[in-house]
């Protein structure tokens, strides 16, 4: 039992360290929200992406919930990226703006959709007065590579994008717009390996990623897949 107590006291660091500390009552979480593919590219694959339309919405509610288990009072901001969702509901025949409105009715939170990457950027800058709103909790749910946010990723071209969040645009991000204990975190493929490094340079926040790939869960918030996949810190 006691070679095990340094071990198991290692283990409770680390989910300590990937867990957001408690946030002030008047931060704001912002939930950013990128868009599946389209079918009509990925079909031919021998492992297709996003059989499933809600891959990234069903993840951001997952990790809504969480927030409003622990801050029932919590400013929650989910951007979407729009022209995803309007292009996958034609693919479904189905109003997918319908069921992402009636997350935002159930969890009370504040819905903005956007079209391109700097309107990301000038959401965190400008989307709450940033002097009194500390952004507490920064969390991305969709396609990504070691360099970049793909928002439309296979969905106006195939297997790249025309939308996305660059890490040499990071800089334009203030880091006035950050609370000092501010959490960080990438659930998309790769951020670890190379993204990350550049928003703790733009921000002082530590961002958490992935060295490897994800995978989008059903019931459960996304995990690492491979063997030699693992969340870092940079």
């Amino acid at each position: 039992m006691k070679r095990l107590l340094p071990l198991l006291i290692l283990l409770a660091l680390f989910v300590v360290r990937q867990a957001p500390a408690a946030a002030p009552a008047n931060g704001e979480y912002v939930l950013l929200v990128g868009g599946p593919s389209l079918m009509m590219w990925e079909k031919y694959k021998l492992q297709p992406h996003d059989h499933w339309w809600a891959n990234f919405i069903r993840a951001a509610r997952i990790r809504t919930e969480q927030i409003r288990a622990t801050s029932p009072d919590a400013k929650i901001t989910w951007l979407v990226y729009r022209p995803g969702y309007k292009d996958r509901a034609a693919q479904e025949k189905m109003d997918l703006f319908g069921f992402i409105d009636s997350v935002r009715e159930k969890f009370n939170l504040k819905l903005v959709y956007f079209d391109k990457g700097n309107e990301v950027i000038n959401y965190l800058n400008n989307g709450q007065p940033r002097d009194s709103v500390k952004l507490v909790d920064f969390e991305y749910f969709g396609h990504s590579n070691a360099k970049c946010f793909m928002f439309d990723y296979s969905s106006n071209i195939e297997s790249a994008c025309k939308s996305w969040l660059h890490e040499d645009e990071l800089r334009q991000i203030s880091g006035r717009d950050f609370a000092r204990s501010a959490f960080a975190k990438s659930w998309g493929c790769h951020t670890g390996e190379s993204m990350s490094k550049k928003f703790y340079a733009a921000t002082g926040v530590p961002m958490w990623g992935v060295i490897g790939k994800t995978q989008y869960m059903m019931d459960e918030l996304p995990v690492i897949v491979g063997q030699n996949s693992k969340w870092v810190s940079r």
